[in-house]
């Protein structure tokens, strides 16, 4: 690996030469030549940058959109919730007597259960479908921008790998055993 090393910085090395050689050569070719590459660079950012601008703005929608539907969830919790307490109350207010009372109110006991259940339900409904919605904006984004690798590169040859010595180490009751 090592060698490989060396040879990769030998290349670089020589490709600086290169270019130093042809700076003095001709230092206004080499410049503009930089410079018309440098502009090329900038042009091919255009569309990348389009690309993930617009995938911004799909996150925001996503999120916009699941923000409003939680928003409304919470306001149909809210509003259910007022208006069972209500019901309680009035229930409570036609109560003839203790048990009456107890009755009426534990009868209302499923009934709020299973609206708590039905809204932790949409609230991870909602979650779920904007959470898929950020996958799909992400993987096209990534999709759009990334390219394949041009060349594969180098597989890396894995060192022999040396097994540790394990080091047991004595108690010290077993210790002072021993020197005794």
């Amino acid at each position: 690996m090592i060698v490989e090393m060396q040879e990769f910085m030998s290349e670089q090395s020589q490709a600086l030469v290169e270019q130093a050689h042809q700076f003095r050569k001709n230092p206004e070719r080499f410049v503009r030549k930089a410079l018309v590459s440098s502009a090329e660079r900038c042009k091919a950012l255009k569309s990348p940058v389009r690309k993930v601008a617009h995938s911004g703005m799909k996150f925001t929608t996503v999120s916009q959109n699941a923000l409003l539907s939680l928003i409304d969830l919470q306001s149909e919790a809210v509003t259910s919730a007022l208006t069972a307490a209500a019901m309680r109350f009035e229930r409570a207010a036609e109560a003839e007597n203790f048990v009456d009372l107890m009755v009426g109110q534990t009868e209302m006991l499923g009934a709020t259960r299973d609206r708590v259940v039905d809204e932790a339900t949409r609230a991870v409904k909602i979650l779920k479908v904007a959470g898929r919605d950020m996958r799909k904006v992400g993987m096209h984004l990534y999709e759009m921008v990334s390219e394949p690798a041009e060349e594969e590169l180098p597989k890396v040859k894995a060192a022999g790998v040396r097994k540790a010595r394990r080091v047991v180490r004595k108690s010290t009751a077993r210790v002072r055993k021993a020197a005794a």
